[in-house]
């Protein structure tokens, strides 16, 4: 289905992104970003939002003249204000100051009502927090409803049509699926319906390293949207009979990378995305000649001029590298599609720019 060229709702702009070809090798592999920044949200969770309203609906769980109530970081929080508005429902988001405040911004331009579970300067992350008030409130409010995306099934199906692009797109040629794993509704609702449709994708999972999804030790992060902090449960969507390999990125490759394609392409997109694009571009050699990798570019990054890309605030939180980011430039420009003939003589191994620190989690 193609969108129409006229349209009577912001929601109806939903799907359709676009593939962005960010990196080839010489043996023909490439690299893909589904740029889902080009949802109406500017991220890929306006999906999943508007699918879980319309199942509860559905079901009955939410009825005419309801509350809408979520836990989010942002990007969750966005796209059921559009499908609240729109449907008539009032919608309850709540927040921590972890959440970029552009996001929190456009929630309330539309009419979204927030609360927030930690004093202003507090920009610790606080899932756990945030979900513990988000159901109490539900029990408290007449015909609410907590979406509860990290536990509500219709989170992975929003995410089918984002299969049914691809092989529209690509046919069966998609080897490899990498994408960042926070609900895991993305990856794994995405990657069952490739899998449905007969296409042996390679299912890549990517977190923060301070994530527990894929075990290891937890701690704090930055990035945002992403991952799942100590004390919070990992959501029923984080399917790892479809998981072939979780691999955990650290914020300052993550903020690297995105900070490297907006100079390199001219490109921005969130920290989170690039933690997936970190850990695609340096698998890329290893690959088969001629294989095809896609990254679920779940967000853009003008939502985080004042984080990722100031300067200020990476330096007084101590993530901004010069070194990382000139790694990422490296290779960028070794694997740049429209300059083939200009890969640097001196990139014969992943030794060369220091990918030897690179470490897929066993």
């Amino acid at each position: 289905m193609r969108i129409p060229s006229v349209v009577t709702r912001v929601s109806d702009l939903i799907g359709h992104t676009p593939l962005f070809e960010l990196a080839r090798t010489q043996t023909g592999t490439r690299l893909l970003l589904k740029l889902e920044q080009f949802n109406p949200t500017g991220a890929a969770k306006i999906r999943m939002a508007q699918q879980m309203v319309l199942d509860a609906e559905e079901t009955g769980q939410l009825r005419p003249g309801g509350t809408i109530i979520e836990s989010t970081s942002g990007n969750t929080g966005l796209g059921l204000a559009i499908v609240a508005a729109e449907r008539g429902y009032r919608f309850i988001a709540v927040v921590d100051n972890h959440a970029c405040t552009d996001k929190l911004a456009a929630m309330r331009a539309m009419g979204a009502e927030l609360v927030f579970v930690a004093e202003e300067g507090d920009d610790e992350l606080a899932t756990s927090a945030r979900e513990d008030l988000a159901a109490r409130m539900a029990k408290e409010h007449d015909n609410a409803f907590f979406t509860e995306q990290h536990n509500n099934p219709s989170n992975a199906v929003g995410y089918h049509p984002v299969a049914h692009e691809l092989t529209a797109a690509l046919g069966h040629d998609i080897d490899c699926l990498v994408c960042p794993v926070g609900t895991g509704g993305s990856l794994f609702g995405t990657a069952r319906e490739l899998r449905r449709s007969g296409i042996a994708v390679q299912v890549i999972g990517v977190e923060p390293v301070g994530s527990i999804a894929f075990g290891g030790p937890g701690g704090s992060y930055y990035q945002s949207g992403t991952g799942t902090p100590p004390g919070a449960e990992i959501g029923t969507a984080v399917d790892y009979d479809l998981l072939d390999e979780g691999v955990k990125v650290s914020d300052i490759d993550a903020f690297a990378t995105a900070r490297a394609i907006a100079q390199h392409n001219a490109l921005m997109i969130g920290g989170s995305a690039g933690g997936a694009v970190h850990a695609a571009l340096n698998r890329l050699d290893a690959l088969p000649p001629g294989s095809t990798v896609v990254t679920l570019v779940c967000d853009g990054g003008r939502k985080y001029l004042d984080t990722v890309f100031d300067d200020d605030w990476m330096r007084a939180r101590d993530l901004l590298s010069s070194e990382a980011e000139a790694a990422v430039l490296q290779l960028l420009a070794a694997y740049d599609p429209t300059r083939q003939d200009s890969r640097p003589e001196h990139l014969t191994d992943r030794e060369t720019v220091g990918l030897s620190d690179y470490a897929p989690l066993q």
